[in-house]
């Protein structure tokens, strides 16, 4: 294989760490072997900005460029700055939402802070500082994402749901939970990545991205080189170049290992 990675793009959740947000020794010494070769790693994440920066704490290293929110916020993580944003107007989607499950809780994010929350999430779902509001006055401004969360339903169930809605003008992602992220159309991490590369002058074709979710599957598409973790779902790895181990099996150490 002659083609190399310029620049590694990862996802965090099911990737970087396990669901218990713990990161592996042999994870963390490979993604570190990555940068020691002068190949830059982004982190490519539907988490806001504060988890973009519990991840890097983790990992030990502080610089470059983040993709938060699903490809909504692009951001300079040292000093903090945001690069790049894209926003929508939620009214109608949260509305739809809302009329078939009225006991959701939504959360808003505000970028670089945390969330508006018009009721508490189960803890540690949302980090960053969290204000309780009403949720007429937190989508009354174009948004760069919000989460609906219906802890009572299943994830097929509340998928079923979502899906028969008609969410137009939106793009959303179905979590592994009863989780719905809603963006702004035509946003994703593809999206924000391309940014990256054109602040970077690298292009698709050098990109190495590893994920596990339905909201990495055009991140995949779009890398030169989209490999999928293990325990991920069908869809993505139908549209990987390749698969690599589960989380529990360190598979991304196992893949950042071909190129050292």
């Amino acid at each position: 294989m002659t083609w190399r990675p310029r620049l590694v793009a990862l996802d965090v959740d099911g990737t970087i760490v396990d669901h218990r947000n713990e990161l592996s020794p042999a994870v963390k010494e490979a993604v570190l072997a990555v940068r020691d070769r002068g190949i830059p790693v982004v982190i490519a994440t539907g988490r806001a900005v504060p988890g973009v920066y519990d991840v890097l704490d983790k990992l030990g290293f502080r610089e470059g460029l983040g993709v938060a929110s699903n490809g909504s916020v692009v951001f300079e993580v040292d000093p903090f700055e945001i690069v790049h944003t894209e926003t929508f107007d939620a009214r109608e989607a949260v509305r739809r939402v809302l009329e078939r499950v009225p006991e959701a809780l939504v959360a808003v994010e505000e970028v670089g802070v945390g969330y508006r929350v018009n009721r508490a999430f189960p803890h540690g779902e949302i980090t960053g500082e969290i204000v309780l509001d009403e949720v007429e006055r937190m989508v009354s401004q174009p948004v760069t994402r919000v989460v609906v969360r219906a802890p009572d339903h299943d994830r097929d169930e509340f998928s079923a749901m979502v899906e028969d809605l008609g969410l137009d003008g939106t793009n959303y992602y179905i979590g592994y939970t009863a989780w719905l992220d809603l963006a702004p159309d035509g946003v994703s991490k593809a999206s924000g990545l391309d940014e990256v590369c054109r602040r970077m002058g690298l292009t698709a074709r050098d990109v190495l991205a590893v994920g596990d979710g339905h909201n990495d599957l055009e991140m995949l598409e779009w890398a030169g080189r989209g490999v999928a973790m293990g325990h991920g779902p069908d869809e993505l790895k139908a549209v990987a170049d390749d698969v690599t181990g589960s989380v529990d099996e360190d598979g991304l150490a196992e893949e950042l290992r071909r190129w050292l």
